[in-house]
């Protein structure tokens, strides 16, 4: 083992990473020479020499190419989040020297774009325009792994849970209730007072079963009387919902701030109904195990007041 963390701190350079990095994207010692303009010997021995330095087997041939073995997995875990570091730390530098002031990967669920997130960046540009942000949109499932790998400096959207894992802080923006919504010209469209069973012969377009969500709306059907709707469909796209009830008589739930939104776009109206037990919150979580640069500071202050205006749309 103290081979082994020797050569870890010593041995180990950049160009090893971006080999090992290489070797996993395309599993072919031919591509990998070509992508690093060396010689196919070169990329074999060097990777023979890394093998050796850590005495263990990273990589197998097989008819498919060469995989990683479970020590390659590992280390190209590592490889790649050491490479981000790096990155990272070039771009800051950069930054400070031109005078501008480096760039933040942000990790950000589709229901927080139109809410929260335009306003937040605008103010943040208007303070520090050098700061530029990247934006990576996904789900929570895609988007903390590479929170974990330090890929991202910051994940906007639902705060995920404390237990999730302890390296992750967080902290809710705000609560931001649902509302029942259809489309523009839906024959419900107007009405300043509905009842729930004027609900009742239409489809809905429903939270995933197993999403938060899911169990809420389902006491909210029970405490007024009605079925769960016999005709649905399950989505969690927003883009998909606005269209589908564009395109015809389905209802649906959404975050208050997000159906206002496109309710002044003329995309959706918002119907007459109480959700009071349906809140979702809206909160930033970040890695603790990352040092958080003055610009990712800047950017969770934007976002706090304009979460605390109460005007985040």
């Amino acid at each position: 083992m103290a081979q082994l963390d020797w050569y870890i701190r010593n041995e180990l350079k950049p160009k090893h990473l971006r080999l090992l990095v290489a070797l996993d994207d395309l599993r072919n010692v031919g591509k990998v020479a070509v992508h690093l303009n060396v010689t196919q010997p070169a990329v074999s021995k060097a990777l023979a020499e890394i093998e050796k330095g850590l005495d263990a087997r990273l990589f197998e041939r097989t008819p498919r190419g060469i995989v990683p073995t479970v020590y390659g997995e590992s280390l190209v875990r590592h490889a790649r989040a050491m490479l981000n570091q790096l990155n990272l730390a070039s771009d800051e530098l950069r930054g400070l020297l031109s005078g501008a002031a480096g760039r933040i990967c942000v990790g950000v669920l589709a229901n927080v774009i139109p809410a929260l997130l335009p306003q937040s960046l605008a103010l943040l540009k208007a303070r520090a325009p050098g700061i530029n942000v990247l934006l990576r949109e996904g789900t929570m499932e895609r988007l903390l792994p590479p929170l974990l790998m330090g890929e991202l400096d910051l994940l906007v959207g639902r705060p995920v849970e404390r237990h999730a894992a302890s390296e992750l802080g967080g902290r809710v923006l705000l609560q931001d209730p649902l509302v029942v919504i259809a489309g523009p010209r839906h024959p419900l469209a107007g009405h300043e007072k509905l009842r729930w069973r004027d609900l009742e012969h239409y489809t809905w377009v429903l939270p995933a079963a197993d999403g938060v969500l899911r169990g809420p709306l389902e006491r909210v059907f029970e405490q007024h009387g009605m079925p769960m709707p016999a005709h649905f469909v399950e989505a969690l796209s927003v883009q998909f919902v606005t269209t589908y009830l564009q395109l015809t008589d389905a209802v649906a739930t959404m975050t208050r701030e997000v159906a206002r939104h496109y309710c002044r776009l003329g995309q959706l109206c918002i119907l007459p109904f109480e959700l009071p037990q349906l809140v979702r919150p809206l909160g930033i979580t970040w890695n603790r195990r990352r040092p958080m640069s003055p610009s990712t500071t800047l950017l969770i202050e934007c976002l706090e007041e304009v979460a605390a205006s109460g005007t985040p749309a």
